[in-house]
């Protein structure tokens, strides 16, 4: 990530101690730990884990047969490691950018990685997807996400009034204006990611439950918030997770390169 990002990260961050503060709370965060179903994880790496959302929920819901898990969140913004760390969560610092370095592990020590809404922000993606690959070992998964600007809630915007994505004259867009890089539908994050030997396995699309947004709504209205909320278990009920918003993609590591075999879609 560009330095230029990360002060405007450090920035919107401003005043924020502890996770309860965070303001921006994503679908994608609610649906963990519920995403790992029965896959067991034992040793969990969250790739730029932010405030740690994700890694609270798991540290503190997810349990296997063995009892919990040992999850590492990795950031390098010093508020989001703060943040990490006044919530007892294990934080490890270091670029996820840079092609010259390998991520500092071992190889096949994890057997689950989190990157959601990062690669978009990545511009060596190539050197992104290869670390993980080799961080994972044999049975892995990938736990992936990024804005899919084909998805109906970015397209639709677009079409109808002639702006870009991300408005760099709206205050609450800017950060994504200048952080995002990438720009990938759902077509070809699956087709780039499964480049590397990475089996897509499941999809994982939440419905509107959880989210700052969807409360905020709730709040003024709970007629339309509900209304919403039918609208759209109906739309990912009978369509294909490509007009989804930002699905999390799982993938298990594999030897096969580009098999798209049709994925398991699964609502929460």
């Amino acid at each position: 990530m560009r330095a230029d990002a990360i002060q405007l990260e450090e920035t919107r961050l401003g005043g924020i101690d502890v996770i309860e503060d965070y303001p921006s709370i994503h679908e994608r965060h609610r649906i963990f730990p519920a995403v790992f179903e029965n896959r067991g994880h034992k040793k969990i790496l969250d790739i730029a884990a932010g405030v740690g959302v994700v890694g609270k929920r798991i540290k503190d819901n997810y349990k296997t047969s063995n009892g919990g898990v040992d999850i590492l969140c990795n950031d390098i913004c010093p508020t989001c490691l703060r943040v990490m760390q006044n919530a007892g969560l294990k934080t490890v610092s270091f670029s996820i950018d840079n092609e010259k370095q390998p991520f500092p592990f071992p190889d096949g020590v994890f057997d689950a990685v989190i990157a959601l809404a990062t690669i978009e922000h990545i511009i060596n993606i190539d050197h992104f997807v290869s670390e993980i690959y080799r961080l994972l070992d044999d049975n892995g998964y990938l736990y992936i996400s990024a804005p899919n600007y084909s998805g109906l809630t970015y397209l639709l915007p677009m079409l109808l009034s002639g702006r870009t994505f991300h408005d760099p004259m709206r205050k609450d867009d800017r950060y994504e204006f200048y952080a995002h890089v990438r720009y990938f539908t759902y077509r070809t994050l699956c087709e780039f990611v499964g480049s590397f030997g990475l089996q897509l396995e499941a999809v994982y699309i939440g419905l509107p439950e959880g989210s700052s947004r969807y409360l905020s709504l709730y709040a003024r209205s709970k007629f339309k918030a509900l209304a919403f909320r039918a609208a759209m278990k109906a739309l990912h009920t009978f369509l294909s997770p490509r007009w989804a918003s930002e699905p999390v993609l799982c993938f298990q590591k594999s030897k096969i390169k580009n098999n798209l075999h049709k994925p398991r879609k699964v609502i929460l």
